[in-house]
């Protein structure tokens, strides 16, 4: 398999972990909404059920607008071609963990029939994270030390 496909193999698994992540947000926003629709009337202005509700909403909203956000810049991932060194939109692979630095999406799953259980798993990190800041700027062959814990960086696509 050549690192392009590599690539958008990993880039298309976080797609479809961010496509399901923003489809519960939507589901949970449109039922907290149906849930204070169905409540009825206001029964004072401090009606403590429905404002709960709405703040459910308000919270479930911003988390698909997030969700959204990362898709946009995702889809964006997808034209980028295989990277030579660790930086925004890479994926990197250490002797210890596989990580696509790109959005702070946290452990996602790969399908990949290369592998002996048919899967790997990988950690999208942002740019915010001690571990990015450790590895940008990187090559294959170097080293980076985050919580005590030492890696060294096997391949970069």
């Amino acid at each position: 398999m050549t690192r392009e496909e590599k690539r958008l193999r990993v880039v298309r698994a976080l797609i479809a972990h961010q496509q399901h992540i923003a489809g519960v947000a939507k589901q949970e926003m449109d039922s907290a909404q149906q849930q204070s629709n169905d409540y009825g009337a206001n029964v004072d202005r401090y009606d403590s059920y429905r404002t709960k509700m709405m703040r459910a909403r308000d919270m479930y909203a911003k988390q698909l607008s997030n969700a959204n956000a990362s898709l946009r810049y995702l889809q964006e991932a997808l034209r980028l071609p295989p990277f030579d060194i660790a930086e925004h939109g890479a994926i990197v692979i250490t002797d210890k963990q596989r990580f696509f630095l790109s959005i702070g999406a946290g452990k996602f799953v790969v399908n990949d029939p290369d592998s002996p259980t048919g899967m790997q798993y990988y950690f999208a990190i942002s740019a915010q994270t001690p571990i990015y800041l450790a590895i940008k700027g990187k090559l294959v062959g170097d080293s980076f030390v985050v919580n005590g814990i030492a890696q060294t960086i096997k391949e970069i696509f």
